[in-house]
């Protein structure tokens, strides 16, 4: 099968190697850039409790001066992983949603045991702190990096991808969701996707491309990729 994977090559990395083991055909076509974005470090000062909705955010933290042992709230298995390689000890880890995660911060965290840092890009797809600040929290986030779309796309890549429009694309994020769908519309192909399986971590993300026809759409988490392809 011919796979579009369309997180940056970093992270992208490891599939590209275990697809191309399996016998696929893979192309990359990173849809976001992402950049640091300087953040106070005196909001760490004061906090007995740290969540995490990427593995990015973990990536652009200065994490020396942060007590690992606190308890640190992850959205999936991907950033658990990132907070586990920075050395963070008290890891409890969602399902890769969001609602789910704020489920487990009321059942694990009480608003009286203090102050909560929520770090996370400029963008989000989901108002974490503003829900749990209505649920009696202190809670402070810090914006530590952000996305900006990739506009400057190879032509000679883009003209391939045309001619052979890939069996399945995967795409990680609400942000990426957005970029892909005007890559789309700016090369018009909207109507050469309908043989494609598209792959998208969450509903909110699968919304954005509704409007191109797919062959299937399903949802995943992160560390699912690979199982996906025995699904369709």
């Amino acid at each position: 099968m011919h796979i579009l994977l369309t997180r940056q090559l970093k992270d992208s990395s490891d599939l590209i190697f275990r697809f191309n083991e399996l016998g696929h055909m893979v192309s990359h076509l990173p849809l976001l850039i992402i950049k640091k974005v300087l953040y106070d470090h005196k909001i760490f000062e004061n906090y007995k409790s740290i969540i995490f909705t990427s593995a990015n955010a973990i990536k652009f933290l200065d994490t020396k001066e942060i007590d690992k042992n606190i308890k640190c709230f992850c959205v999936g298995s991907a950033t658990e992983k990132k907070a586990k390689s920075e050395g963070f000890q008290n890891i409890i880890t969602a399902d890769g949603n969001v609602r789910n995660l704020k489920e487990l911060i009321l059942q694990n965290l009480e608003p009286s045991d203090g102050n909560v840092v929520y770090v996370s890009g400029e963008i989000i797809s989901s108002d974490l702190d503003q829900h749990l600040i209505n649920e009696g929290y202190s809670v402070k986030r810090v914006i530590n990096y952000k996305t900006i779309h990739n506009e400057n796309f190879d032509e000679r890549f883009v003209k391939n991808l045309k001619l052979n429009i890939p069996d399945i694309v995967y795409i990680y994020s609400y942000n990426s969701a957005l970029s892909f769908l005007s890559f789309i519309k700016n090369e018009r192909t909207e109507s050469l996707w309908m043989n494609t399986n598209l792959m998208c971590m969450g509903e909110k993300t699968s919304s954005i491309l509704n409007e191109i026809k797919w062959k299937k759409i399903f949802l995943f988490n992160p560390g699912e990729e690979e199982f996906l392809l025995y699904k369709i």
